[in-house]
């Protein structure tokens, strides 16, 4: 640090607490000022990647010891959070991108921690799902998150079956490899929806590509996977979901036999439609053997 150059001010202490602390999900200055001053002043940093947090913290000059918090360690790690912070420590919660415990580890320490008659504080900021929200041009009174789905096709469809009557919008994470095989499930169990992939979000080469969900997995079919994860809204059913056209039913027929079972292709419909499962499966039955 040159002399001209102030040194950098104390951050205000911290009461003991556990502090689920949101940090950038691509751009560097989506960080608060508020998550800065409980990263310098904490006394440790639980962190899915110590290598991705120690780098952060770099970037803003903040050295504090770092103790891995993961998936796989998290049974083991609690009991030693909770006598850390029952002995007045100020412990900050972060995970690699973004806010704590949305799809990422930490909700069974933040519920351990109030079982046991401790602290938690949120220092909101950066979240990709409620940034996606913000931008895919969606209705946001009413959305559904469902964080990652099952990698099985067939599991991933009987969830998106379950919930296809909801009239919400709906949000999920999804990897490059697998985003084109999400979006061919989703447009048969979610016929007639607007749909938005949100990338990259924040970051410099940010993409928001929005249209009718079965061109939206067409064209994710038809391209290389893109790099980094993605963030999936769909709009809500159609106002007249329930009002279906014969025409409209065997699309969306057509379109679930494409990937699936006569049994899943009716199960999908039948959820978006609200036509008989007992109908739409004798009718799928016909148009595969039409096509035959």
């Amino acid at each position: 640090m040159s002399r001209s150059e102030p040194a950098p001010e104390a951050a205000p202490p911290l009461a003991p607490a556990l502090y689920i602390t949101a940090t950038p999900i691509g751009n560097r200055g989506d960080v608060t000022l508020r998550g800065l001053d409980v990263l310098r002043a904490a006394d440790r940093v639980l962190c899915e990647d110590t290598r991705v947090t120690r780098k952060l913290l770099g970037l803003y000059g903040i050295s504090r010891p770092l103790v891995a918090y993961h998936d796989h360690n998290a049974d083991a790690m609690r009991p030693k959070v909770i006598a850390w912070l029952a002995a007045g420590e100020a412990i900050a919660l972060v995970s690699d991108a973004g806010t704590p415990l949305i799809s990422d580890p930490g909700f069974k320490l933040a519920r351990d921690c109030r079982a046991a008659g401790l602290k938690v504080t949120a220092v909101p900021g950066a979240s990709a799902l409620l940034a996606a929200l913000a931008v895919a041009g969606q209705p946001t009174d009413r959305f559904l998150f469902l964080g990652f789905l099952p990698a099985k096709s067939g599991a991933r469809r009987a969830e998106l079956a379950e919930i296809a009557p909801v009239r919400a919008s709906v949000v999920i994470y999804e990897s490059p490899r697998r985003l084109a095989d999400l979006l061919a499930d989703a447009a048969a169990a979610l016929p007639g929806r607007e749909a938005v992939v949100c990338r990259e979000l924040t970051k410099l080469f940010e993409e928001v590509t929005a249209m009718p969900i079965a061109d939206l997995a067409r064209h994710y079919a038809e391209i290389e996977p893109p790099k980094g994860e993605a963030v999936v809204v769909i709009g809500p059913p159609p106002a007249d979901a329930g009002k279906w056209s014969d025409a409209e039913i065997d699309a969306a027929l057509l379109r679930a036999l494409e990937t699936g079972s006569v049994k899943d292709a009716a199960a999908a419909v039948a959820a978006a439609s609200g036509v008989a499962k007992k109908v739409l499966y004798s009718r799928a039955m016909e148009l595969r053997e039409a096509r035959r």
